[in-house]
């Protein structure tokens, strides 16, 4: 790993103003985002990265790099939860293993951005169509989970059909917003791009300081209470993503040669989502256990993907 590219990454502001979160929970401080101004700014994150990727995707030619790539990931969110939920039933029930692995397949839209600031500041390009795969990434493991959970499970009651799983994973705000925003990029002209670029570009990063200070503060909340729950659990959150996010660095440089685009790649396989997941799960897996699934996620992989996972799997990336 880079020293020089871990410590320029540690001292991003927005990184800092994540820790700050977490400290002012610390401190037992009084800090906290009101709760519409927090879900205002992830909404606008998800917009501008989905406008700027879907109006760099209309000036892409569809080309075989495209198709496999949306091929790979689609098959990353299909082999992550399957693999993961066998080594998870040697700690956890059927449902809890079903739901963690789903978490694990699935990817976070919050982590894809912080990337995408880390890719900006490092000037390393990008392609557009690595948003379309980020969108796309929720579904199928979220389905891959659902099945395991009722192929394993046989006092699972649930009648979840798998068409209204699909439908739900795709009108979830989070991945709604994305891929209507990618859309919307697409048919807009350069000209009316310009016009609106204030907005979707000029204000992202102060955006995204304000919003990872507000992800400290319910990150650190979350951390006392799921360290009581044993080891196996911390360590999965942080070996699972370190296996996941090295192993599609090397293998990402087969399909496309763009650094940022295999950086991407790598913390879309590294992730684990805390939105769209959880709420499915709410809806097909209601005895999924949330206080285990959640933070892990959140107050362990969501961290150390941000911190040490981006120049680690850049390093990798760099040296294959």
């Amino acid at each position: 790993m880079d020293l020089h590219l871990l410590f320029d990454n540690l001292t991003n502001p927005a990184l800092l103003f994540f820790f700050l979160g977490i400290i002012a929970v610390q401190v037992k401080s009084d800090l906290a985002l009101p709760e519409n101004s927090s879900k205002f700014i992830s909404l606008y994150l998800l917009l501008s990265i989905g406008f700027k990727g879907g109006h760099e995707l209309a000036h892409s030619t569809l080309n075989t790099e495209i198709i496999l790539s949306l091929l790979l990931g689609i098959l990353l969110a299909i082999i992550v939860p399957f693999y993961t939920y066998f080594i998870l039933r040697r700690k956890f029930n059927v449902v809890n293993s079903g739901a963690i692995a789903a978490t694990y397949g699935s990817i976070s839209a919050v982590t894809f951005v912080t990337a995408v600031s880390f890719l900006e500041i490092a000037n390393i390009p990008f392609s557009g169509h690595m948003v379309a795969i980020m969108a796309l990434m929720e579904a199928p493991s979220i389905i891959v989970g659902v099945l395991l959970i009722s192929i394993y499970d046989k006092t699972n009651k649930t009648d979840i059909s798998i068409p209204k799983l699909v439908k739900h994973s795709f009108t979830n705000g989070s991945v709604l917003l994305i891929l209507g925003s990618l859309i919307i990029g697409m048919l807009t002209s350069d000209a009316q791009a310009d016009g609106i670029k204030p907005f979707t570009t000029d204000i992202f990063k102060g955006f995204l300081m304000v919003f990872l200070l507000d992800m400290g503060i319910t990150s650190g909340k979350k951390l006392g209470t799921f360290l009581k729950k044993g080891w196996f659990a911390f360590l999965f959150a942080i070996i699972i993503p370190i296996i996941n996010g090295v192993t599609v660095a090397v293998v990402s440089g087969w399909i496309t040669d763009s650094v940022g685009n295999r950086l991407l790649f790598s913390i879309l396989a590294a992730s684990a989502s805390y939105i769209a997941v959880p709420a499915a799960m709410r809806l097909a897996a209601p005895k999924a256990n949330p206080s285990l699934y959640l933070p892990m996620a959140l107050a362990i992989t969501f961290p150390f993907n941000i911190t040490l996972g981006l120049p680690l799997y850049l390093g990798v990336i760099n040296c294959f």
